[in-house]
């Protein structure tokens, strides 16, 4: 059995565009094998900022082995475990002010720690999670776009880079904008939807145990 560990990021709860994507990728994920799903809802449990006796005891941890994360760590500690535990990561968010929601922001700071996520190296940060496919789902209210039409996108790379200094280098991206524009964008936008996940359904089904992680849309 597979496990997947689902960040739900939105506030929007069930009326979420980019929940109710994940949860269908979830869905079709399930069709075709056992899962074990573990819900993560950041809204609705968000994780507490980091403060000084976090930082202080994040630090001082850092050389000490993983059974010792208790007090201050002890969230931390178990949120590093559903990664550690899940077989696929499914991240479902929407973009607040060009770039993560406070809540993910909070989180990432609870799953990257030195000596526990990454380490530190001569020639840089490196991730001590093993890799497993990660499928980013975000929503955008407006347009995204390169091309100066839209609004920038500081998520995604973010996020891209964040996920890769913990060892999570096989991300898989959907970037669901305008869905706030009409019921025309919004149409377009589940029907792009409905295409990648078949592409991740279809790119599952062609792996064979133990094989590479699905090709990123």
């Amino acid at each position: 059995m597979k496990t997947v560990l689902h960040i739900s990021a939105s506030p929007n709860g069930e009326a979420s565009n980019s929940r109710r994507t994940a949860a269908a990728l979830i869905e079709r994920m399930g069709q075709r094998e056992a899962l074990r799903v573990i819900d993560r809802d950041l809204a609705r449990r968000p994780p507490p900022l980091v403060d000084e006796a976090f930082a202080h005891a994040s630090l001082a941890a850092e050389s000490a082995d993983a059974a010792g994360d208790t007090g201050v760590l002890a969230l931390s500690a178990s949120l590093i475990a559903e990664l550690e535990t899940a077989d696929r990561i499914v991240v479902s968010t929407p973009m607040h002010n060009f770039t993560v929601p406070a809540t993910l922001k909070a989180w990432i700071d609870q799953i990257l720690r030195p000596g526990r996520t990454f380490a530190r190296t001569p020639e840089g940060k490196k991730g001590l999670l093993a890799s497993r496919p990660v499928y980013l789902i975000v929503g955008s209210g407006g347009p995204l776009g390169d091309d100066g039409m839209g609004q920038p996108d500081f998520l995604t790379p973010y996020l891209r880079h964040a996920l890769a200094t913990a060892g999570l280098h096989d991300l898989s991206v959907l970037r669901l904008d305008n869905l706030r524009r009409g019921p025309a964008y919004l149409e377009r936008a589940h029907a792009l939807a409905d295409a990648w996940i078949a592409h991740q359904i279809a790119a599952l089904s062609q792996q064979s145990p133990g094989s590479a992680a699905p090709v990123e849309a």
